[in-house]
C-alpha cells in the first residue's frame, strides 16, 4: 500500500454534522464539508494487512484496499474505476449501508477501523462532479428483450448490468416515481432523492426504458410480458410487513412504519398526499415499536414533524457498548448503535413488550399497555422471556408505528398469476435465480427475504449474469468472484 505507516499517523475522522437543532428543521442531508486531503489521509490508514477481510464482508466484494490506495495516491479517477467494477451505485451504499466491511476491517482489532463508507461516497461524488460518469451505451445489441419488475436497488442493478451486456431492458414500476425502497422507504435526510434522479437519467441515456405507474398483474397484464420478453426478472422487494397481532390492533392511530414514511417522502417531493394516507405526528405522543433502521427513520421523521414526544421500544435487551467474548472479530458486532435520529431526541426503551393498543370512545389510540420482560435461556439453551408482572403499565400514545421488519413479497396478484413456486417462508423459490417457470427469474428481497441495500445490489448483479447466460449461453458480465481487480 502507498502509506504503510498511515494507520499509525492518522486517527479515524469523519465529516462533522450540523447540530440536531439546526438539521431537524428540514429534511436535507446534514453532513458538513470534508476536504479531499482529509479523505486521502483516511485512505492512508488502510493497512497492508495481507488478508483483507473487508472483501469477504462486503456482499459486493468491493476491492477496498485497492481503491483506498488510489485515493491516498490522489488518483481519484482510478479509484472510481476500481469501485465501479463491483458496485453499480456507490452513491447509495455510501449513504445508507451499515458497512459490514468496516466491522471486518483488520485495523479494527487494535484501532478504530477505516472509514470505508465515507471514502466510497467521496469517490463517487467526485466522479459525478468531475463528469467521469457518462452514458455507456453498448457497442451492439443482442436483440434479446428483458423485463424487470421493480425499480429498487436490485432491479436497477440488474438493469444496468443487462443493458451493459447489450440486451434491451425495460423496467416496470408500480409507483409514480422510480427507486422503490430508496425512493419511498428512506427519508431524505439520509438520501436526498436527486441522488436517485441523476442516476436514473444516466441509465435512461444508456438506453434503459423505465415505465412508472405500471403495476404488473393489475394494469399491466402478465400475458403481455410473457409474449413480449425473452426473460422476466421479479425484483419487487418484500411488501408484506410483520404485524403485531394483539388486542386493539385495528385502533385508529396504529400504523406500519412505511405507512408513515412514504407520505412524508411524497410530501418532500411536492406530490399531493391523499388525506386518507396522511399521518401527522405534530403535537402527538409517538411510540415506535421496533429498534432497527426503519424504526430509527420513524424517530427522525417524527421529530421533524414536531411530535410532542417520541419513544422507541425494543423487545430485545440493551446491547453492550463493546463486543463480548461470544462475538469476536470479524463477526458483525452486536453492540449498541446510536443513529443520527437517536441523537436528535426521543427516548429508547429495551426489554419491553407491547401487550395492547388502548382506544378512546371514538376508536382513536390513546395509550399502550406495555410490560418489562426478563430474558433467560431454557433447558435447550434457547432464549426466552418472561413478563415482570409488577411492571405492567399504560403509557399515553397517539400514534404507534410498527417497525418489526417484513415477512415476504405480496403473493396476491402477479406472483400467484405467474404460478411460481413459493418457499415455506414465503419467498419465491429459485435455482441459480431461475424460478420453476421458463424465463422467469427472481432476485433481491423477493428471493432471500428482507436484507441490506448492498446485498440487494449484489443480487441484481448476480441475477443479471444468470439471465445473460440463459439468453446467450455464456456471459462476460462481472460477478463477485470475477472482478479483474480481485486478489
Amino acid at each position: 500500500m502507498g502509506k504503510p505507516t498511515g494507520f499509525l499517523e492518522y486517527n479515524r475522522e469523519l465529516p462533522k454534522t450540523k447540530a440536531p437543532k439546526d438539521r431537524i428543521i428540514n429534511y436535507k442531508e446534514f453532513y458538513l464539508g470534508f476536504s479531499n486531503k482529509k479523505t486521502e489521509r483516511q485512505a492512508a490508514r488502510c493497512m497492508d494487512c495481507g488478508t483483507p477481510f473487508c472483501h469477504s464482508a462486503c456482499p459486493l466484494g468491493n476491492n477496498i484496499p485497492e481503491f483506498n490506495d488510489m485515493v491516498y495516491q490522489e488518483n481519484w479517477k482510478k479509484a472510481y474505476e476500481i469501485l465501479s467494477t463491483t458496485n453499480n451505485f456507490p452513491e447509495f451504499t455510501g449513504r445508507v449501508c451499515p458497512a459490514p466491511c468496516e466491522a471486518s476491517c483488520v485495523l479494527g482489532i487494535i484501532k478504530p477501523q477505516i472509514t470505508i463508507e465515507h471514502i466510497e461516497k467521496a469517490i463517487i461524488e467526485k466522479a459525478f462532479n468531475q463528469g467521469w460518469l457518462t452514458p455507456q451505451t453498448p457497442q451492439y445489441r443482442t436483440g434479446k428483450k428483458v423485463a424487470i419488475i421493480g425499480s429498487g436497488p436490485t432491479g436497477l442493478a440488474a438493469a444496468s448490468q443487462l443493458n451493459k451486456a447489450g440486451h434491451n431492458v425495460t423496467v416496470y414500476e408500480k409507483d409514480d416515481r422510480l427507486g422503490g425502497l430508496l425512493r419511498y422507504g428512506i427519508p431524505d435526510f439520509k438520501l436526498e432523492k436527486h441522488i436517485i434522479d441523476r442516476r436514473i437519467e444516466l441509465m435512461e441515456n444508456e438506453g434503459i426504458i423505465f415505465k412508472t405507474n405500471s403495476y404488473v398483474g393489475e394494469n399491466v397484464k402478465i400475458e403481455e410480458l410473457l409474449n413480449l420478453y425473452d426473460a422476466i426478472l421479479l425484483s419487487g422487494g418484500t411488501s408484506v410487513a410483520r404485524d403485531l397481532n394483539i388486542k386493539g390492533r385495528s385502533t385508529k392511530g396504529v400504523h406500519f412504519a412505511l405507512e408513515f414514511l412514504i407520505p412524508q417522502n411524497k410530501r418532500n417531493a411536492g406530490d399531493k398526499i391523499d388525506i386518507s394516507e396522511d399521518i401527522d405526528a405534530t403535537g402527538k405522543d409517538v411510540f415506535v415499536i421496533g429498534g432497527g433502521d426503519t424504526g430509527s427513520d420513524c424517530v427522525g421523521t417524527s421529530i421533524r414533524q414536531n411530535a410532542k414526544s417520541v419513544t422507541m421500544i425494543e423487545l430485545l435487551p440493551k446491547p453492550s457498548l463493546e463486543r463480548n467474548e461470544n462475538n469476536p472479530w470479524p463477526e458483525w458486532p452486536n453492540i449498541l448503535r446510536t443513529s443520527s435520529s437517536h441523537n436528535e431526541g426521543g427516548k429508547r426503551l429495551w426489554s419491553v413488550l407491547t401487550k395492547e393498543f388502548i382506544s378512546n370512545k371514538k376508536g382513536e389510540l390513546q395509550a399502550l399497555k406495555i410490560v418489562d420482560i426478563k430474558w433467560s435461556k431454557n433447558n435447550k439453551n434457547k432464549w426466552k422471556y418472561t413478563e415482570i408482572e409488577s411492571s405492567i403499565r399504560e403509557v399515553k400514545c397517539d400514534i404507534a408505528l410498527i417497525s418489526i421488519g417484513f415477512a415476504h413479497a405480496k403473493h396476491e396478484g402477479m406472483i400467484n398469476q405467474l404460478g411460481v413456486e413459493i418457499e415455506n417462508n414465503g419467498n419465491i423459490k429459485s435455482n441459480c435465480y431461475q424460478t420453476n417457470k421458463d424465463k422467469i427469474f427472481v432476485a433481491g428481497d423477493m428471493r432471500i427475504g428482507q436484507s441490506l441495500i448492498v446485498r440487494a445490489i449484489s443480487e441484481g448483479r448476480e441475477v443479471a449474469k444468470s439471465i445473460d447466460i440463459y439468453l446467450m449461453r455464456e456471459s462476460t458480465l462481472e460477478s463477485k468472484n470475477t472482478s479483474i481487480f480481485e486478489v
